[in-house]
């Protein structure tokens, strides 16, 4: 250990960033969602939250937010009120929920397909930013389940709505596209 921490020192690297670095998996991430992420997606392409803002001004991509939704649990007690946690995204962007698991049901792959076929007008090289929270494996599965459907321009963005609303960007309360 002593010698890696010598190694790491002469490289300039902070032992932080040398035990966070996360390969891509060949497949996708099946559990433990979150937690540190890879810094590339083969065959997309990663955005800091100011790239992704450079973008959203431009009004040249579709921006797809996967964040997971709480189901509401069954058998609550009558007469309780149950309401779902306000989603803040970025504005105009297209929520689709659940899409990022590593397994998914093929009614939830359709879901997807059609939101990003509404998102895109149909247009499979329109440019899409897929994300989510800091640190989620579910905007990674996204976009590269994107890219699998033959999306050309998938943008993925790691940081997600944590690192957009760092450099204080406008957010929006969105509402999930709803499920057939």
């Amino acid at each position: 250990m002593k010698h890696a921490l010598i190694l790491v020192a002469l490289l300039g690297l902070s032992v932080t960033a040398v035990a966070q670095t996360v390969r891509e998996p060949d497949g996708y991430r099946m559990d433990q969602y979150r937690g540190p992420v890879p810094d590339s997606l083969t065959g997309g392409r990663v955005l800091d939250p100011e790239a992704a803002h450079d973008l959203w001004q431009a009004g040249e991509a579709a921006f797809i937010d996967v964040l997971p939704r709480a189901p509401k649990p069954k058998n609550l007690p009558e007469g309780t009120i149950w309401r779902d946690k306000p989603r803040h995204s970025i504005p105009g962007a297209i929520w689709l929920p659940n899409v990022g698991y590593g397994a998914i049901a093929e009614v939830t792959a359709d879901y997807f397909r059609r939101g990003l076929e509404q998102a895109t007008d149909g247009n499979m090289d329109h440019p899409v930013v897929i994300f989510c929270l800091a640190e989620c494996w579910m905007s990674w599965n996204a976009a590269k389940r994107a890219l699998e459907y033959g999306y050309s321009e998938v943008y993925w963005m790691p940081d997600g709505t944590d690192g957009w609303t760092f450099f204080d960007y406008p957010t929006e309360v969105i509402t999930p596209e709803p499920e057939p």
